[in-house]
């Protein structure tokens, strides 16, 4: 690695460090919720190493402690999981230039944290080649620290007193995400939109409200930008 790769690595670490005030709680919420649900300890450490998704993690922790089926509960996992698709098609235009195996590991790496930080980045990059390292930084941060979240969660959950309201981190680690990109009317009516759609679709099968206001929230901005665009 040369010291412009290793740089931009550390640029990533360095940027992702600070959203780990809110994902170390929520990973410790579903160390908890993966016990009470029934799974091992082991299960619920694999779990977070494998799926590697906070919010489909949580969804499967309490549709498993319900008893559902495992059609319902794969296929409200798979869903809540296809947001990972925007997500590539939007880093797709500066990692297709790499490598199989270099795509498969940022792949596995990219997610909401990991992609809300280095696609900032890769927006503002001199040096674009460089751009999978900041992902690869950024990507590797967030993994070892919701690994390390989660088996304290399974360890010491029972001891975690409710008081402090853990679950109350996850939604804020989202604020912390979205809030600071709010510039342009197109990008307030986006996340307004998919808000609105995401509370008043909770009833909607498979916890398809998360894929409806992403769809929405995509078609409201991008008909808005490209008004302010011509304007």
């Amino acid at each position: 690695m040369t010291s412009d790769n290793m740089r931009e690595f550390l640029r990533g670490i360095g940027d992702q460090l600070p959203l780990q005030l809110g994902v170390v709680p929520f990973g410790l919420v579903f160390g908890v919720l993966g016990i009470a649900s029934g799974l091992s300890p082991l299960q619920t450490i694999l779990m977070s190493s494998i799926v590697f998704g906070g919010a489909s993690q949580v969804v499967f922790a309490q549709l498993w402690a319900t008893g559902a089926s495992p059609l319902i509960v794969g296929s409200s996992v798979a869903v809540i999981n296809l947001r990972h698709m925007l997500y590539s098609a939007a880093v797709a235009k500066y990692l297709r230039p790499l490598s199989l195996r270099w795509r498969i590991i940022l792949g596995y790496l990219l997610t909401d944290e990991a992609f809300a930080i280095s696609i900032k980045r890769f927006e503002t990059m001199d040096r674009p080649e460089l751009a999978h390292y900041h992902l690869l930084g950024s990507g590797l941060t967030l993994w070892v620290c919701w690994q390390i979240a989660t088996v304290v969660g399974v360890l010491a959950g029972a001891t975690i007193p409710d008081e402090l309201n853990l679950g109350f981190a996850i939604p804020l680690t989202f604020m912390a995400l979205v809030l600071p990109n709010l510039r342009r009317l197109s990008d307030i009516a986006a996340a307004t939109s998919a808000a609105l759609v995401a509370l008043f679709g909770q009833a909607l099968p498979w916890n398809a409200w998360i894929v409806a206001a992403a769809v929405v929230g995509i078609c409201v901005g991008g008909i808005l930008s490209h008004w302010e665009d011509r304007a």
